[in-house]
């Protein structure tokens, strides 16, 4: 898991729509599994296994707990399908209970376990997640938290936006911090925490 940290306005949301083609980069490379994707369109970035969450949620309000999860499985065959349900149902108990319940009338933390559960959905080999924290109360975010340690440690790599930096760096391998489009530090999540100096000039803390 590498977390992306940085203000508002560093470009942390650009890279991850540049990785998914939502946006077209001005120049430079995008290499996934030694091959470039650059300006392949986002459903064949999709297909090669490249997942993007993104920030704010976006489930469809007006849809079942289910149907959004399903929509994320539109891909896989009947018995793949049932495979995946069954564990994002593993990972995130409350969908099942849920999964009849309109998603526009749940909570925000149940929101963000549909939208995450919706793009595992796709059996993903790199998740990208987009500020999941934003908007939650601690206590949700630390169950949410619990579950991406779970999904990293299933062999999915992880790459995560993320404001809390805190949650971030516990749950990282890896840390880069960008500041105005460009990688100001790039290193172990855990000599990050450890080093003082580094502490103060790149989180402030």
């Amino acid at each position: 898991m590498l977390s992306i940290i940085g203000p508002n306005g560093a470009g942390k949301t650009t890279l991850l729509r540049c990785i998914s083609e939502l946006l077209k980069p001005s120049q430079g490379e995008i290499m996934f599994e030694g091959q470039s994707i650059l300006n392949l369109p986002p459903h064949k970035i999709a297909n090669l296994g490249i997942t993007h969450c993104p920030e704010g949620r976006r489930p469809f309000p007006d849809l079942t707990v289910k149907d959004n999860l399903l929509m994320g499985g539109l891909r896989l065959g009947k018995s793949a399908l049932q495979e995946r349900l069954a564990y994002v149902y593993q990972l995130f108990p409350i969908l099942k209970e849920r999964e009849a319940q309109l998603v526009g009338t749940m909570s925000g933390g149940q929101q963000q376990m549909v939208s995450i559960g919706r793009a595992l959905m796709t059996n993903p080999k790199l998740l990208m997640l987009d500020e999941p924290s934003i908007g939650l109360a601690p206590k949700v975010v630390d169950e949410i938290f619990e579950q991406i340690e779970n999904i990293k440690r299933s062999g999915v790599t992880i790459l995560l936006v993320e404001q809390n930096v805190d949650v971030a760096l516990k749950v990282s391998d890896e840390v880069a911090i960008l500041d105005h489009g460009r990688i100001s530090f790039s290193g172990s999540a855990g000599n990050l925490l450890k080093d003082t100096r580094l502490r103060e000039v790149y989180l402030g803390i």
